[in-house]
This record gives structure tokens, C-alpha cells and sequence, in this order.
């Protein structure tokens, strides 16, 4: 073994040997919930809920494809005939980077905001939320990585989601990229959860089936992860249980036909209770690969997530505390019954997830993937899932290895 390998597997165990520290710093910290406003025009009675909330100046941080469909106008009509001026800042790109968030907040400064209204989907909510604590800290996007550094209040941060995936609407974490190292990072604090959310499913009948599958298969990573953790909280059984029964049960009606407004909003509201459950209990392996797939090759977040799951649940089926929360979950979805061998439930549900992956037309294969880059992808995600999640399983560095190699 090289100097380098051995370097990086005692740096491994020793991320495992801390990890217990971090469960009671975990389960004391106090995380606000956001205001939801859901069903159709929600977004509108969200507007009535700022203009009550005695802000003047809002800046609605958005992407162009979300201004070229038109889904700001009604929004900001209603907030202008609030008597709020508004403007409009719509170059939030996907996974955005340092450069594009410098622009955010010079946005946001020249138009002398006191509260941002993001709409669109996770890039664009996550990308709101750090220019909000940009703004008011005076920090570069590098130096708020990681946990609670941002020491003073945020500005009114309010957010209507467009996808039913990501969460961000209710969670204390927003991912930015590094266009030089290609790397996916996090910012995590409470003062990042916005204030108020609308889940309008009006506003997500526009969305494409594709992306409707991978960010609802998103949310059912964030469900599963929590739910398979080591750290589960007394409200993690609740909201990942909602969350995984509803993705089942509304992902396919709400990939075949857009204009299905029930299963939009129950897709809307799965996502914002795996959110709720991700937001304490943290996510697991599929993230740590979907990350560094992302910052390398730019694959969509969701789609990452939604190929890598089946493999990791896999892998992770062979232990008894992930095999009993399967099997769990497989009785939850109605694939079997209490009375069933666990292992056998549990290998159920992993085939469940296959199988709703194929009616949705995700693909089994990741073609971005270069096998020359797979020891340093593999790196990369065992750094950060050994040092930042409880996973319910450790993997070792070539586990990781031969992991990505079944998804050539």
C-alpha cells in the first residue's frame, strides 16, 4: 500500500473514531421550521405574508428559464401592487459557483434589499441562501463553508420552490461549487432556513419528466438516508416514512402527466418532509458520490442520487441496523408485511426503488463516469461521508471503488 493510500485510510478512521462526538452537538441544536403555505397560489398568499411581514424592498433571486416561463409575473405583480418594490435577479445558473453568487449579492446591494424571495429550484433557493449570508456578513463564499459561520441575523429569506426534490426550502444546508477544484461544498446553519415557503404545484406543471423524476427521486434519497442513518431523531420516523410512501405512490402520475396538480403537490410536500428529516438526521454515501459526480462532471444532483441509490442500498443491506429500517420501509410502501424474514423485505424494497428508477426512465448506468477517474471520485466521497455523515455501514476506500465500477 502506498504512503498516500495508508495516509488517507488512517485519516478515514479517525473521522469514524470522532464521529460519536458529533451526535450530541447534533441532537441540542436548535433548527427553525419555515412557515408552509401550500396548494395552488400559495405563492400568491405568500406574497400577502412578506408585504405583512413590514419588508419594502424585495429581490427576487431567480434563474432565466424560470423568467422565460413566466412563473414570476403573477408573483411579482402581487408584490408590487403590495406597495413592495421589486427586482428581479435571474443568472442563478445549476450548482452555482463563487462567481455566480459575487454577482447575486451585487445584485442584492445595488438595490438596497431588505429580504430575498428565491423561486426556482435547489441551485437557485441554495444560492439565495448564501448570498443572504453573504450580505450580511461580508463573507466570500469560501469562508462561510461549513458549520455556523454566519454570526449575524440574515435578511427576510423567503422561497417558493419549483422542483420537488432538493428540500432546500426548509433546510439548514446550501451547496455551492468551486469552479477551480470542480467540488461541491457546504454551508450549513439554522439562519439559512428560510422564513416562509410556498408550495405551489401550479408553478411546477412546466417541469419536464425527466427532471420531475430525478429531483423526485432526490427526495427519496434524502428520506432513505435519513431514515438509514445511526442518528435518527424523534421526528426523523415521521417525516421519512411521509415522505417515502408519498414518492411512491405520486412520482410516476406526476412524471406522466404534468398537469396533475395533486400528485405535483404531493410530490411538493414529500419533498418538504424529507427535508425535514435530512435536516437533522444528515444524508449518506449517495450524496457523498452524487457530490463529487456533480463537481466533476456537472451530473445533475438529483440524477447523481437517484443511479447511485440502488447500488449503495446495496451495499448497505447487509447490515442488520440498515436491513431492519428497509424492511421497514418495504412495509410502508405496501411490498410486504411485518410477518416476512427481514432480509427478504428489506431486498424487496432495494428492488421497489429499481423498479420505480425504471418506470421513470432514470438510467441504471452513470455514461459520465470515466473509469480513470474513479480512485480520486471514491477518495473524495469517503472523506466526506466518514467525516460529515453517520452512515449505517462503513465502506472502505475499495468498496468505494468497486461501487462506481458497477455503474459503468
Amino acid at each position: 500500500m502506498d504512503p498516500l493510500t495508508m495516509l488517507l485510510k488512517l485519516r478515514l478512521l479517525a473521522y469514524r473514531l470522532l464521529k460519536p462526538l458529533q451526535w450530541p452537538a447534533s441532537r441540542l441544536l436548535a433548527i427553525p421550521q419555515p412557515t408552509a403555505l401550500v396548494g395552488p397560489d400559495s405563492s400568491l398568499r405568500l406574497c400577502t405574508l412578506i408585504a405583512h411581514s413590514g419588508v419594502r424592498r424585495v429581490m427576487i433571486v431567480t434563474d432565466r428559464i424560470v423568467v422565460q416561463l413566466g412563473l414570476i409575473d403573477r408573483i411579482r405583480e402581487a408584490l408590487t401592487l403590495a406597495d413592495i418594490d421589486v427586482a428581479v435577479h435571474d443568472a442563478i445558473t445549476p450548482d452555482p459557483t463563487y462567481p455566480v453568487l459575487a454577482a447575486g449579492l451585487a445584485a442584492v446591494r445595488a438595490h438596497r434589499s431588505d429580504a430575498i424571495l428565491a423561486i426556482g429550484g435547489g441551485s437557485v433557493i441554495d444560492a439565495a441562501k448564501v448570498i443572504d449570508a453573504m450580505a450580511v456578513t461580508g463573507k466570500s463564499p469560501a469562508s462561510l463553508l461549513g458549520i455556523l459561520k454566519i454570526w449575524k441575523p440574515m435578511l427576510p429569506l423567503f422561497a417558493i420552490p419549483t422542483t420537488a426534490g432538493t428540500g432546500s426550502e426548509v433546510t439548514v444546508a446550501a451547496v455551492v461549487t468551486d469552479p477551480i477544484k470542480h467540488a461541491k461544498s457546504t454551508v450549513i446553519d439554522p439562519k439559512l432556513v428560510p422564513v416562509a415557503a410556498a408550495l405551489d404545484p401550479l408553478l411546477m406543471r412546466s417541469l419536464p419528466p425527466p427532471i420531475t423524476a430525478a429531483t423526485g427521486l432526490d427526495a427519496l434519497t434524502h428520506a432513505i438516508e435519513a431514515w438509514t442513518n445511526r442518528w435518527p431523531h424523534p421526528e426523523t420516523r415521521r417525516h421519512s416514512l411521509f415522505a417515502v410512501r408519498s414518492i411512491f405512490a405520486h412520482l410516476p402520475a406526476a412524471c406522466a402527466s404534468g398537469d396533475d396538480l395533486g400528485a405535483r403537490e404531493a410530490m411538493a410536500l414529500a419533498s418538504f418532509h424529507a427535508g425535514l428529516a435530512f435536516t437533522k438526521a444528515y444524508v449518506g454515501y449517495v450524496h457523498a458520490f452524487s457530490h463529487k459526480l456533480g463537481g466533476m462532471y456537472g451530473v445533475p444532483h438529483g440524477l447523481g442520487n437517484a443511479v447511485t441509490l440502488p447500488y449503495v442500498l446495496d451495499f448497505l443491506s447487509d447490515s442488520p441496523w440498515a436491513r431492519d429500517r428497509l424492511a421497514e420501509l418495504a412495509v410502508a410502501i405496501g411490498a410486504g408485511t411485518d410477518a416476512e424474514p427481514t432480509p427478504e423485505l428489506a431486498r424487496r424494497f432495494i428492488e421497489r426503488v429499481r423498479a420505480l428508477n425504471h418506470t421513470v426512465g432514470i438510467p441504471e448506468r452513470l455514461d459520465a463516469l470515466v473509469p480513470a477517474d474513479i480512485p480520486e471520485i471514491a477518495r473524495a466521497a469517503m472523506i466526506e461521508a466518514h467525516r460529515d455523515y453517520p452512515v449505517a455501514k462503513n465502506m472502505r476506500l475499495e468498496e468505494a471503488d468497486a461501487l462506481l465500477r458497477r455503474m459503468l
